[in-house]
């Protein structure tokens, strides 16, 4: 490690080998070598002993709602991304709608681009967003750098942003498939929405009752049809319904390329424990029952299920009304996420270097920036969280900084604390004190 700058000892440190005491090195922003933890550091480098706080790569959290620019009341870059560090999270790709303008097309990404530079304090990236109307500009989008192009089947909540029915599903997906991009999908039938019982009001189980499973499963269903027919890659968002997981499990069993994430909202909450009128728990899909819950964690077990991301989608809480049918529909996890999944984890007997494969490793491999993120590995970018694992806290929303500080985690004490969080190689916030920002917008290079 002679060339090293920096050196982070941990008698915990997780590399794609396992959990082992170790001195990673690095240089330059890069881990350069993760070697034995009494390995002699050169007297030019920083030595940094974390003792038994565990050191795990940053994660990359790859379903962000930053809303910047347009409704940036909602939520923001500044805030957002200082939210994510202090979360242990030191990417993220920013979702294409819910900001004026949304990201269809080159010129709008140029402008997202532009407001996020010197506000992110991690990395950012992007996805574009499929319409009916913009196919012309899917190739010039990818070509731009996008990570991939997200459509709804359903209606997606603001008119900007309409869905896709089925002829034009298909005609975008024929085009992202021609250059083998990745089309991520909200499933969820608009039919079936809209022929199920719609009660507005305070009661959980009646919101539960207007978005059912079987709008899940038949938008599922339908992606991979679609998908098989043009050997397209699809990638299903937020999964709730574990109705869903026998037609993926066969689908990819026959060589469809589909990969499917779930959130830490569906893992962690139960729609038999939502008060009525909190709706700071409302979200599409709805968060569902806890034996659903237990399929999901299965799921993931497995592998059926690929990742775990926030979904972090906030609005002004006063767009948060007791009226479950009206209330804006969406859930801010972004500094909890790690912790909160951490928590319901262990109960469930799974380890760290689990929560890591879900929420970094994982999620990585999805966008293509494996070769930089998401492991602890040498010639990767220095983005580190270090974690007690072992302590807990206790939820207060005036901790927060997500911009709007509504959350459905209020008051539950988890475990996990992030003690500092890094990238490449420079400490962005420690216990709670952040530094200038220092992210970098990330494209596409594959």
């Amino acid at each position: 490690m002679s060339d090293a700058e920096l050196v982070l000892r941990s008698t915990r440190v997780i590399t794609p080998e396992g959990t082992r005491a170790a001195s990673v090195a690095v240089a330059a922003g890069t881990i350069t070598a993760v070697l034995p933890y009494d390995a002699p550091v050169p007297e030019t480098a920083h030595l940094e002993d974390l003792g038994d706080h565990v050191l795990l790569p940053g994660l990359v959290d790859t379903h962000v709602h930053v809303n910047d620019p347009g409704r940036t009341e909602w939520e923001g870059f500044w805030t957002a991304t200082r939210a994510a560090a202090a979360g242990g999270i030191t990417t993220l790709v920013d979702m294409p709608l819910n900001s004026l303008p949304p990201t269809t097309t080159v010129a709008h990404l140029r402008t997202k681009q532009q407001v996020a530079a010197d506000k992110a304090h991690i990395d950012v990236g992007f996805w574009g967003g499929a319409l009916p109307d913009n196919v012309k500009d899917l190739r010039p989008l990818h070509e731009a750098g996008v990570f991939g192009f997200k459509a709804f089947l359903s209606p997606s909540g603001v008119d900007e942003f309409p869905h896709l029915e089925r002829d034009p599903l298909a005609r975008a997906m024929a085009e992202i498939a021609a250059f083998d991009g990745l089309l991520i999908v909200h499933a969820e039938d608009p039919r079936l929405l809209a022929s199920a019982p719609q009660q507005p009001g305070p009661k959980y189980a009646d919101f539960l009752a207007s978005r059912p499973r079987d709008a899940e499963d038949t938008a599922i269903a339908q992606l991979i049809r679609e998908a098989k027919a043009l050997d397209a890659r699809v990638h299903v968002l937020h999964l709730s319904s574990s109705d869903a997981l026998p037609m993926i499990a066969e689908a990819r069993a026959e060589g469809v390329r589909i990969t499917v994430e779930t959130c830490p909202h569906y893992l962690t909450l139960t729609a038999e424990e939502v008060p009525d009128g909190a709706s700071e728990f409302k979200c599409c899909p709805p968060i569902r029952e806890a034996a659903n819950q237990d399929l999901l964690w299965q799921a993931l077990a497995d592998g059926t299920i690929d990742c775990v991301v926030t979904d972090h989608s906030p609005s002004t809480a006063d767009l948060k009304t007791d009226d479950f049918a009206t209330a804006w529909g969406g859930i801010s996890g972004l500094q909890l996420s790690l912790a909160a999944v951490w928590t319901e984890a262990r109960r469930r007997g799974h380890g760290l270097e689990d929560v890591v494969r879900w929420m970094s490793t994982r999620t990585s491999e999805l966008v293509g920036l494996d070769d930089r993120k998401g492991a602890i590995a040498a010639g990767r970018d220095a983005d580190f969280a270090v974690l007690a694992p072992d302590e807990t806290f206790t939820v207060d929303p005036a901790s927060l900084q997500h911009r709007n500080r509504v959350t459905a985690y209020a008051g539950r004490t988890l475990y996990g604390v992030v003690k500092s969080t890094w990238l490449r190689g420079q400490r962005i916030v420690a216990d709670g004190e952040f530094t200038e920002p220092k992210g970098r917008l990330l494209t596409r290079t594959n």
